[in-house]
């Protein structure tokens, strides 16, 4: 039993990691894009996570962990942040390469407004609540920076639609993680409205990973385009 988050990492990855190497998506070419995104947005997401262990916003059941931890971490939630993310970019990268055309286009500012809004509203309901408010808060800046203060690459269209596709994974590794339980939520730092056993914050927790890992990851990639073009 002591195995099963570290079993639910492997299960998250083994998939995307295989088929890394599909001639169509050569996803494994983009490695060097990939991993920077990975690193600089883990340990972005490690000190939040180490913040709300502090804070006892959540904490990790031991009967589901190896017991190996890190700087209060255990082994398995530090491995959440490379196998997830790797999962989501290459989800992003097999839509684009496969269905390249994208009507989300044309509403994704409208989408991103919607949400920006959406967060105001519920920092305003749960300013009490560190989850929320730290979710939230970070969403809120995340989204506003890559769409109101990233004029060279427009990614957002296909990033949303990539988020919609996460979603199903999600449900299935989130749910198994918070109905075991594996991860428990301290209800007072929670809004309390869950879909099934996964709270509503929970979604945009993932929204605001994968953002940032994408935004990431397009950044490598323009950089390096754009030196190729220079030279």
């Amino acid at each position: 039993m002591n195995y099963i988050y570290l079993l639910i990492n492997i299960g998250v990855i083994f998939f995307p990691l295989v088929l890394s190497f599909d001639k169509k998506v050569h996803f494994f070419s983009k490695w060097k894009f990939v991993f920077p995104a990975i690193l600089i947005t883990g340990l972005v997401f490690l000190i939040w996570d180490l913040l709300f262990v502090k804070l006892n916003v959540w904490s990790f059941n031991p009967n589901y962990i190896v017991g190996i931890s890190f700087f209060g971490l255990p082994l398995e939630e530090i491995l959440f942040f490379l196998t997830v993310p790797y999962a989501c970019i290459f989800i992003y990268e097999c839509l684009n390469a496969y269905f390249p055309a994208n009507n989300l286009q044309k509403y994704s500012l409208a989408l991103s407004n919607t949400l920006l809004g959406l967060c105001i509203a519920v920092l305003f309901f749960g300013y009490s609540r560190w989850y929320t408010v730290i979710n939230f808060g970070f969403l809120f800046i995340t989204l506003y920076v890559v769409e109101y203060r990233n004029h060279k690459f427009r990614f957002m269209y296909k990033f949303y639609r990539a988020y919609v596709i996460s979603l199903i994974p999600f449900y299935i590794v989130n749910g198994f993680l918070t109905a075991i339980p594996v991860v428990i939520y301290n209800s007072k730092e929670i809004l309390n409205f869950r879909v099934g056993t996964i709270p509503f914050e929970d979604h945009f927790y993932l929204m605001s990973l994968l953002l940032m890992n994408v935004y990431l990851y397009e950044y490598f990639k323009n950089k390096a385009h754009q030196k190729e073009i220079d030279n």
